[in-house]
């Protein structure tokens, strides 16, 4: 099986290439400012790409999925191929894929969560999760800004490498950490296609199992 992963597109979707696959992921900031416009075009553009299944989670940027979740589920259900995941599970080939797009505190923007909520809401991740999907990476794991600092979640941390142990935990948001690595059984991608300038930089980041 194919998989193909993305993230950080902001609006810059078009630019992007993506080959036949069975599965696209794509890891949250679809958009720059979460606007209605954007949205669509982004859905439109997915919709279109050459992938058996499509998976989405929302990022920081994507702010219609925080502030009017009704309107974006409205617009998804003109996408029955695409499956977005919110705190959601989904079962693909014998896959159990789990999506959530929350992260510590940053700035002022979307889905944001502080230490306590954190706990509930990584403590929902399913403990059979297959491929664990994230908008914000764990702490120490491809987290490391352009001025030297971790900024990864640690309690996400503890919860994916000491409880759930995914084949494969997906995330973006840090643009200039973008990268694949194994830890013990875990293999951790970080699949921003934008660069810190946010310029298109990155071609998808492609796994087969």
């Amino acid at each position: 099986m194919k998989l193909t992963f993305i993230s950080d597109t902001h609006n810059k979707h078009n630019q992007v290439t993506v080959q036949e696959t069975d599965i696209l992921f794509h890891t949250g900031d679809m958009t720059s400012r979460g606007k209605l416009p954007e949205v669509k075009a982004f859905l439109h553009w997915f919709n279109k790409q050459p992938a058996e299944h499509k998976i989405l989670i929302a990022g920081n940027h994507d702010w219609l999925f925080a502030k009017d979740p009704n309107t974006a589920k409205l617009l998804l259900e003109e996408y029955p191929n695409i499956t977005y995941l919110q705190d959601q599970t989904v079962v693909i080939n014998n896959l159990r894929i789990y999506g959530s797009p929350w992260q510590p505190r940053f700035y002022d923007w979307a889905f944001n969560a502080d230490n306590p909520q954190l706990y509930e809401l990584w403590d929902k991740i399913p403990g059979n999760t297959d491929i664990l999907l994230t908008h914000g990476p764990p702490h120490k794991f491809l987290d490391l800004t352009y001025d030297n600092r971790n900024v990864g979640c640690e309690i996400l941390r503890m919860n994916v490498l000491k409880r759930v142990k995914p084949m494969i935990h997906a995330f973006g948001h840090i643009h200039e950490a973008r990268l694949k690595l194994k830890f013990d059984d875990t293999t951790f991608i970080n699949s921003c296609c934008l660069d810190d300038d946010y310029i298109y930089k990155n071609e998808p980041i492609i796994m087969e199992i």
